[in-house]
């Protein structure tokens, strides 16, 4: 997950520079990225990403309801490979979509979220805790380069987008 500042009328360059690494977080806030010393980065600049150019990127993303967005942030929560608990089956599920409509708080009321799942392609309000990331099918973002015996295989991507911010919300299967 990160956020970067919107610079541009169309917000896909703005999103394009977040998943490149480009650009900070527009509040300062502390950026985790377990990616960033990974040598692979050498080969392939945005890695595990290997996204559209801005101009093709919203070819590949749905508009998503506010509480569709919740419910997709929430199942990131999950393991993409045999999945012990769900978050449909969770006892703590209602604290798992609280945790992820706090996130997605910071880009206020007025956010407009996007989605790379197909299941949003004609319903801006799938049911994302019911499907679970295993049966989320998705256009990929993900670079098909097999780079340090890692194999990525799946992914599930929302994006918050305000008038000052964009966020980026990414999960990765692989193995």
């Amino acid at each position: 997950m990160a956020t970067g500042p919107r610079r541009h009328e169309d917000w896909a360059y703005d999103v394009h520079a977040v998943l490149h690494r480009s650009v900070p977080d527009p509040r300062g806030w502390l950026r985790l990225d377990g990616d960033r010393t990974r040598t692979d980065r050498h080969t392939v600049p945005a890695y595990p990403f290997d996204p559209p150019d801005p101009s093709e990127l919203t070819d590949r993303l749905y508009p998503l309801e506010p509480e569709a967005a919740v419910a997709a942030l929430a199942v990131m929560a999950e393991e993409w490979q045999a999945e012990p608990a769900p978050v449909r089956s969770r006892p703590d599920r209602a604290a798992v979509l609280a945790d992820a409509r706090t996130l997605l708080d910071r880009y206020g009321p007025t956010a407009r979220h996007w989605t790379n799942a197909t299941a949003a392609a004609h319903d801006p309000a799938p049911d994302f805790v019911t499907a679970g990331l295993q049966g989320t099918a998705s256009h990929s973002f993900l670079t098909p380069a097999y780079l340090g015996g890692l194999d990525l295989f799946d992914d599930l991507g929302l994006i918050a987008v305000n008038d000052d911010e964009v966020g980026v919300f990414w999960s990765i299967g692989a193995y």
